[in-house]
């Protein structure tokens, strides 16, 4: 498909609010077909909500979008469509069939469309125009296949062909690379680069900053609701940018720590679960935050989930002060002073209908409980409130819907429920992930708290510059094994990719 070079997209004096904010205010944006256009911004900046407009999933906002000149009537998703603008959304599971195949995944939406008048689908044309589109994209993929048996990165790049069956003049991806390893990255910018050389128009949305120097043309910086610089991204450079999206500098991305490591804490021995993680060791000082490195797919979450219970088939043993645990479900781990905050912050660490307040005290509900079974709604409010104020979650009030939060403040109350707990032991699965740099530089503050109070941090990341800024042990996995164990302050990034890819 090629697209024509006249294509251009302008959104101009762009407002919305909900209940107790005002999300955008008078935002211009405008980018061009053949462009690969970075949209960024602190978490709670406003972007997601501005392509949330552009994608007619929010229609009630004020301002007018343009689509080469002209003004477009955009209040919902099958207008946005219309016009040519398709979104992969971070959550890509959402958005497909799990049993369904490929091809008919696809080809989805443009089946749908062009049933009008007909009553049966031509299911071997389905398939040869699906695997055209695929070809096209160089992905490898059957499209027999079902959605359920693809990888992460396979299910990505299946999104991606469906907007290309719908003849895409614009197309935004949200966070794209950050569940993806490497070699999946470099495809994706492969597929990005095809893209753009069809005149697609392209808008990442990204807090990776060497990527986007990488694969964007422009950037469009947002703070607040409000656009902040919208320029070519060669004239700026990472430090610029940072300060641009934060409105100060930001002085060293990781704390400085006085650490206090005493006897050792809690210790893991054997842990194996189903050829995911085999017979690992590792133990954690008390004050002592160990990093887990490894990258996607080398089971750092799979060996979390064991320790904490949430795998049936984990095997092995664990011991907590010396005494030694029975932990066979993660009700368990938490009584036993063991706290998880995962990957998947939106499917497994928070209730995104519930209030910030219901999940803030969702672990610790004994602490507010009266004559053992009345809970007390002001002791909730008043632990909730708090916990707001000493993580600096934005929210309107305690009584907001998650869902209506930013990512980056996701994470902080996904984080905050646990800190009521007052665990022993602390494991963080990737904590960072999709978050700015400015929530990036307060969860490696809270985490470096947490060890300064004595606790157990195992710290799970595939970034590897965490492993040396933020850590003071390190182990490093590789398909399913401990292979390697470095002390932080003696190695550096080099080496622990090194032993990441499987050197030795």
């Amino acid at each position: 498909m090629t697209v024509s070079a006249a294509s251009r997209l302008e959104m101009k004096q762009i407002s919305i609010a909900f209940p107790g904010v005002k999300a955008l205010t008078d935002v211009d944006f405008h980018t061009a077909a053949g462009r690969v256009h970075a949209l960024i911004g602190a978490n709670g900046a406003g972007k997601s909500t501005l392509m949330k407009v552009l994608a007619g999933a929010y229609g009630h906002y004020t301002g007018h979008i343009l689509m080469d000149g002209k003004e477009a009537r955009i209040r919902s998703p099958k207008e946005a469509k219309q016009h040519g603008i398709q979104v992969v959304y971070q959550e890509v599971d959402t958005a497909l069939i799990a049993n369904l195949t490929v091809g008919e995944n696809i080809m989805l939406e443009k089946t749908v469309h062009d049933m009008t008048g007909r009553h049966w689908v031509r299911w071997k044309g389905l398939h040869q125009s699906a695997q055209a589109i695929l070809e096209r994209m160089n992905v490898k993929v059957s499209t027999r296949k079902l959605i359920q048996d693809l990888t992460l990165a396979e299910k990505q790049m299946v999104l991606i062909a469906r907007s290309v069956a719908m003849k895409c003049r614009f197309l935004v991806l949200d966070e794209p690379t950050a569940p993806l390893s490497k070699t999946e990255t470099e495809q994706l910018f492969r597929l990005v680069r095809l893209l753009k050389s069809d005149g697609v128009g392209i808008i990442f949305i990204s807090h990776r900053l060497p990527e986007l120097f990488e694969i964007c043309d422009d950037i469009t910086i947002m703070r607040d609701g409000r656009l902040v610089v919208r320029d070519e991204i060669r004239k700026l450079d990472h430090q610029q940018v940072v300060e641009h999206m934060l409105g100060a500098k930001l002085d060293g991305q990781f704390p400085c720590r006085k650490r206090e490591i005493g006897e050792i804490c809690f210790e893991a021995r054997g842990i194996h679960d189903s050829g995911k993680v085999n017979d690992v060791d590792l133990h954690i000082r008390r004050g002592e935050i160990v990093g887990l490195a490894g990258l996607v797919g080398a089971g750092k979450t799979e060996l979390c989930r064991a320790l904490f219970g949430a795998s049936r088939a984990s095997t092995g043993d664990m011991y907590l002060n010396g005494r030694k645990l029975r932990i066979k479900s993660p009700h368990q781990a938490v009584r036993s002073g063991i706290a998880l905050v995962p990957e998947e912050r939106r499917r497994e660490g928070i209730f995104v209908d519930e209030a910030v307040s219901v999940n803030l005290t969702a672990a610790s509900l004994s602490r507010f409980a009266k004559w053992g079974s009345w809970l007390s709604s002001a002791a909730e409010k008043k632990a909730a409130v708090e916990m707001i104020a000493n993580l600096g979650i934005k929210t309107p009030n305690e009584q907001a819907k998650v869902k209506n939060l930013s990512g980056g403040n996701q994470q902080k109350v996904a984080i905050g429920k646990w800190l009521l707990v007052d665990a022993d032991v602390y494991i963080f699965d990737e904590p960072t992930k999709g978050v700015d740099v400015g929530a990036k530089r307060d969860i490696y503050d809270l985490v470096a708290e947490l060890a300064a109070r004595g606790k157990c941090i195992l710290y799970a990341s595939s970034e590897i510059s965490e492993m040396t800024g933020i850590t003071d042990r390190v182990y490093v996995m590789y398909d399913g094994r401990m292979i390697k164990e470095l002390e932080s302050d003696k190695t550096n990034e080099e080496e622990i990719l090194l032993y990441s890819t499987g050197g030795l």
